[in-house]
């Protein structure tokens, strides 16, 4: 377990007279909201429904193994170092983040492979080996993406889109960088081989976006990346968010976990505290929702009348893939498999038109295959590895039923590990949890299951999210990857830091 505990009441002469936040959800955008908003000057109280801090970076321990949960590429360090900073502290003093080497490894179905690094030259020798010609293509891309990355990030992902003001203010940025091409199209612009425009453009995967689909602004990852690497927490990820939840708790955060909300109160249009599934009431000056949006609006607010997020319009929103994901621990080490290997399945688009667009769970597959052991020997036992193989699948508008499917899905997952790149794993596995689309939906309380939301179209970002600041009641906030600017750990943080913008200061309540 974490160390973040229920908090018991302060000992207290007095009343504390300063307002106070609720924060609905303890994932890392309620987490670095709890940071924000003490720092703000208010009286924070943390509530999850989970027994832990972290959500979607929730983690599972079991048999001696330590499996995190869901995110696990760290990028943009800044963004996490900030909270600290703002509280006085430095983030160095309780939080290692370890840089990766290579990134990660993609393995494709022909068995020949692509790394990714920081050093320039090593990828141009990537490059090289699949297709010369395109080493120019490349560096052009990489020069593309910089500037997608001073437009999307840089200029947009701490700035609040409630107005369409802002957005028009936007607009000549977003059209400069053709933000209606899609990734894939943008990168296929300037690279010819198959292999290494999937290489380049998979990215959107990992905010719960299609490649095909998802605007090519979006492949500022790429310089993210080369710009600031990949890290890891060791720990793993809910190290991290320990870090964050710790941080909290010392500057007066209180959390109460274990327990869910079930309504947000709502008086003469504003915010004024949350209901718990008890029936117990949290008075507050303003609530900030880390849930889920599309629950947010047609469950907590469920009583509230409203009039752009109504019950029918969340339903019609376009929304990210789910998730298979199987952890498991082996009573052996592989060694030679890195902490980050991406294995792409046989087909590239049809896969990506079968998860996103038809919504059937095919045949073949692709997978994340994480291994955190391989650079933290905490995480697993001496000897041992652990490990989660991550596929994307269809959100639940589909019609899979994976009380019936889930098993015979993960099986095939490990005969294709098997028979490709770790020999013998039938008799190494010791320990193994699956998690399905069903728990995205029942657990972390996930519009039809959706493992990161809205998805990032073009007419999905910015202004046309779910506002940080909520159209429909007043004092009422949102973080957290439903929001602008979206998933991912940079963005769902970044989501917080929009609040120094919207929140009146503690002491202008008082």
């Amino acid at each position: 377990m974490m160390t973040v505990h229920q908090t018991p009441p302060p000992v207290e002469t007095e009343p504390d007279q300063r307002p106070h936040a609720v924060v609905i959800g303890a994932g890392f955008g309620g987490l670095a909201a709890a940071v924000r908003m003490t720092a703000r000057g208010y009286r924070v109280t943390v509530i999850d429904k989970l027994d832990d801090v972290g959500g979607r970076g929730y983690v599972h321990r079991q048999d001696g193994f330590t499996f995190d949960a869901g995110p696990t590429i760290i990028t943009a360090p800044f963004v996490f170092e900030a909270l600290w900073t703002l509280l006085g502290e430095r983030m160095a003093d309780h939080v290692t983040l370890k840089p990766l080497e290579p990134y990660y490894t993609i393995r494709f179905d022909d068995g020949r492979t692509f790394r990714c690094w920081s050093d320039e030259d090593k990828m141009r020798e990537e490059i090289a080996a699949f297709e010369p010609d395109d080493i120019d293509g490349y560096e052009d891309f990489l020069v593309e993406s910089e500037k997608c990355y001073r437009t999307g990030f840089q200029k947009m992902i701490d700035q609040p889109f409630h107005s369409l003001a802002e957005m028009v203010r936007q607009m000549p940025g977003l059209v400069a960088r053709r933000a209606d091409r899609s990734v894939h199209a943008l990168v296929s612009k300037y690279v010819r081989n198959d292999h290494l425009r999937q290489s380049l453009s998979f990215h959107p995967l990992f905010i719960g976006g299609n490649p095909m689909r998802t605007s090519g602004v979006m492949s500022l990852i790429s310089f993210l990346e080369r710009e600031y690497g990949v890290h890891y927490a060791m720990g793993g990820t809910g190290a991290l968010a320990r870090g964050i939840a710790d941080l909290a708790e010392r500057h007066g955060a209180r959390f109460r976990l274990g327990v869910q909300v079930d309504e947000i109160i709502v008086k003469e249009g504003a915010a004024k505290g949350v209901r718990l599934a008890g029936g117990e009431t949290v008075a507050a000056d303003c609530v900030v929702s880390n849930a889920d949006a599309g629950w947010t609006y047609t469950h907590l607010l469920r009583n509230h009348k409203r009039k752009r997020w109504t019950d029918r319009r969340v339903r019609r929103m376009n929304y990210s893939m789910s998730l298979l994901v199987w952890y498991f621990g082996t009573s052996r080490r592989y060694d030679d498999i890195g902490h980050h290997t991406i294995l792409m399945g046989p087909r590239y688009g049809g896969l990506l038109t079968d998860i996103f667009d038809r919504k059937v769970l095919a045949d073949d597959f692709s997978l994340y295959l994480y291994r955190p052991s391989a650079s933290d020997p905490s995480v697993a036992p001496e000897g041992c590895d652990a490990f989660y193989a991550l596929s994307p699948v269809p959100n639940l508008d589909g019609d899979t039923d994976w009380h019936a499917t889930a098993e015979p899905y993960r099986q095939r997952i490990q005969d294709h590990l098997e028979q490709t790149m770790m020999p013998g794993l039938s008799d190494a596995i010791v320990t193994t949890k699956l998690t399905t689309p069903l728990d995205f939906r029942d657990r972390l309380l996930s519009t039809k299951g959706a493992a990161f939301g809205m998805a990032p179209t073009i007419f999905q970002l910015a202004w046309f999210r779910p506002h940080n600041a909520s159209e429909e009641v007043r004092d009422l906030y949102m973080v957290g990857a439903g929001t602008h600017p979206g998933a991912g750990l940079p963005g769902v943080v970044s989501s917080a830091a929009i609040l120094d913008k919207l929140v009146p200061h503690a002491t202008a309540r008082a």
